[in-house]
């Protein structure tokens, strides 16, 4: 925090001459890299497609490939509902030096903040990936992120969380809640760590089965939630419902199969802490320079507050330069704390309206503040010009709790969208390109049963929020007809 500048120039250097022997660093001529202009100019900024054959190569279990150190493991991530997976490539320094380091520092700062925090009087319940550990030949794993770690834990982390890491690794992911349940109700639980979506799942099937009111009356020193790899603002006032307690700790932390990210290290405020010193080097990609011919980048003492970037990484498992996808904003800059607002991919501007996913987590609970409403999932997509018709926003949101005026909540939403983004609402003038939002209410179970069918519940899997195309959205709606 002190020396933000100096500790990354710092890893640029570990990371460059660390790799200089290896193939790719021999390719880029690594070895005579002097400074970041030269690593800038020789090496292209690269996405999952450009590395693939690389990455393909390691799984094989070829070394010293994109780094020096022998890489057994892979932590596969689709991230959304696509039919493809990526393999990251998951080192020995990776985990030691930014996944293990993460967590005890996500724990660290927590127990700094509150010096009579008992978590450790109890158990953190775990819930792991979709794709528990397998083998790919004699000397490769891989597995969800969470299954990666868990298989790498100390013997010492092993004993503080539940359940047995049988259960939660198990791959059918309804026996795997079932079997949770029934194994973590008796638990004295402290903490929770994982994705909202899922771990909802699992806290109402406690409920179904112990007849509860609440979780309180199942784990009553639940003191701690740790969530992360989708935005909670939507799944807030259900946590409140199920867990009617003033003192109960939310904090969000940013771990990637890539690497980890950022921890919250303020829980009155909703930005995360940039961790700076995990064997990864930041480089940030303004937005509007996005869909540029080899964009310039800027680095942490060339960003700005409130504007968003492209996150782009340099890490100690082989990713160079390498665009993860997602988009941040910088809130202070000294320390410098981000906000993730979308990603690179989703979002909606078919008519030149931007829509980020933070504009729709804003105005999504607006409209549900306003109306009592609460929101269990959603997804939205262009409506195109059609004859004479304008285009529009369609959106599907499923409810837990539907709002008494549904008209006035559309309304709401859209009123917000066009207070926070200024090209949203040029665009609702007059509906001049845009008209009123449609909105669809989703029966109960949709979106589960959707993920269900494509195979991706469980894990890192989200639902796409945005999409700039209609694939998701049109089979949602397919699946609500047919029902």
């Amino acid at each position: 925090m002190k020396y933000p500048n100096e500790v990354q120039e710092e890893w640029f250097e570990q990371l460059v001459a660390g790799a200089e022997n290896t193939e790719w660093g021999r390719k880029y001529h690594y070895k005579s890299i002097e400074n970041l202009n030269e690593f800038k100019e020789r090496v292209p900024i690269q996405n999952y497609d450009t590395l693939k054959p690389y990455i393909e190569r390691m799984l094989k279990g070829e070394q010293n490939v994109l780094w020096p150190s022998s890489i057994r493991w892979f932590a596969k991530s689709s991230g959304t509902t696509s039919d493809r997976s990526k393999f990251i490539p998951v080192s020995e320094e990776s985990l030691e030096e930014c996944h293990f380091k993460g967590g005890k520092d996500m724990l660290t700062l927590y127990l700094n903040n509150r010096p009579n925090a008992r978590v450790f009087n109890g158990k953190t319940l775990t819930l792991g990936g979709s794709h528990q550990v397998s083998q790919l030949n004699a000397d490769t794993f891989f597995g969800d992120l969470s299954a990666v770690l868990m298989k790498n834990l100390p013997m010492w982390a092993e004993f503080l969380r539940t359940p047995h890491i049988d259960i939660a690794l198990l791959e059918n992911f309804e026996e795997k809640i079932e079997k949770m349940a029934h194994a973590t109700k008796d638990v004295n639980v402290t903490s929770i760590s994982g994705v909202p979506t899922w771990n909802l799942l699992l806290f109402k099937r406690i409920l179904e089965i112990t007849g509860k009111n609440n979780l309180l009356e199942v784990w009553p020193n639940l003191e701690l939630y740790y969530h992360g790899a989708v935005s909670f603002t939507p799944y807030r006032e259900q946590f409140r419902k199920l867990i009617p307690k003033d003192d109960m700790h939310y904090l969000e932390t940013y771990n990637a199969s890539e690497g980890f990210f950022g921890i919250q290290d303020q829980e009155e405020h909703g930005d995360l802490l940039l961790m700076l010193d995990y064997g990864i080097f930041y480089e940030f990609l303004p937005l509007e320079h996005l869909s540029e011919y080899n964009p310039e980048t800027l680095t942490l003492d060339e960003v700005e507050l409130n504007k968003n970037y492209a996150l782009i990484i340099s890490t100690n498992a082989g990713l160079w330069r390498y665009m993860i996808g997602d988009t941040v904003r910088f809130t202070s800059l000294a320390p410098f704390r981000i906000q993730i607002t979308g990603r690179t991919k989703h979002f909606i501007n078919a008519f030149g309206e931007e829509l980020i996913i933070d504009n729709a987590e804003r105005a999504l609970e607006e409209a549900c503040t306003q109306t009592g409403a609460i929101i269990r999932e959603y997804t939205a997509a262009p409506v195109y010009f059609n004859g004479d018709k304008n285009g529009a926003h369609e959106w599907i949101i499923e409810f837990e709790k539907s709002p008494p005026e549904f008209d006035r909540f559309v309304d709401l939403l859209d009123e917000t969208l066009r207070k926070i983004n200024s090209d949203y609402d040029a665009k609702r003038f007059k509906d001049m390109a845009l008209r009123r939002p449609i909105v669809h209410r989703a029966r109960q179970g949709t979106f589960f049963n959707w993920m269900k069918e494509k195979g991706k519940l469980g894990g890192q899997h989200k639902v796409p929020r945005l999409a700039n195309d209609r694939e998701y959205i049109d089979s949602i709606l397919l699946m609500m007809e047919l029902v």
